[in-house]
């Protein structure tokens, strides 16, 4: 069966997580195929992003993290669904964690209503479950309505990155991933799973970043990737 994953090539998504990125993003000379605000981690800057979003010059993808998945701050559900509400209209993506989409379908709801794609995604900053367990959550991502289900998971070991491999090349759906690995070998992950068919990479918008194995938009687009 074709999927849609052979028929795209990856995108590149610059991550703003902090003012200097938003900085950065709003003076690129190049900007990426989209941006991600870590409505998370600007949660301070609140009454002015709205403003500043207007001048991106680039699609935009919102998300507010789970603690338990990177979030920043220990926002409270009723926080996060406050500022997802908040920048919906500004946004071409909306990115909810597998774990909150049930309490949260009246948004994901809002976001089809609106046009807005649906990302549902799933964290595991310490190892990377088997293919089948991933297989499982793409199941459950679909079922909340995903346009693409989005995985970052653990990868200083070839058995781990070799996980997110097999369920990468192994998956018979038509839903769209996002794929990449964080750690020793997540720089090689999210080139070689971009290779195999992930429709998305993240990317820093600067040179410096704390996510490790997550190169810059430029060092992806030196490798071939990108607009």
């Amino acid at each position: 069966m074709t999927t849609r994953r052979s028929k795209q090539r990856p995108r590149i998504v610059g991550v703003i997580a902090s003012p200097a990125d938003l900085d950065r993003a709003l003076r690129v000379r190049r900007p990426p195929d989209l941006f991600e605000l870590r409505l998370d981690r600007l949660v301070r800057m609140d009454d002015q992003l709205k403003r500043l979003l207007l001048k991106l010059p680039a699609p935009l993808i919102i998300t507010a993290r789970h603690p338990k998945e990177g979030g920043a701050g220990r926002l409270s559900l009723s926080q996060r669904r406050k500022l997802l509400a908040r920048f919906l209209g500004h946004a071409d993506y909306l990115d909810v964690e597998l774990r909150s989409a049930s309490v949260l379908r009246s948004l994901l709801a809002l976001a089809k209503k609106k046009k807005v794609r649906r990302i549902i995604s799933f964290h595991n900053f310490k190892s990377t479950p088997s293919a089948r367990i991933l297989a499982a959550k793409a199941r459950q991502a679909r079922f909340h309505g995903a346009d693409i289900f989005k995985v970052a998971t653990r990868t200083d070991t070839p058995m781990e990155l070799g996980r997110l491999v097999e369920f990468m090349t192994s998956s018979r759906s038509d839903l769209s991933l996002a794929v990449m690995g964080i750690g020793k070998l997540g720089a090689i992950s999210r080139v070689l799973l971009a290779r195999a068919g992930s429709v998305l990479i993240y990317a820093s918008v600067g040179a410096v970043t704390d996510v490790e194995g997550q190169m810059s938009v430029e060092q992806l687009r030196a490798l071939g990737f990108g607009p």
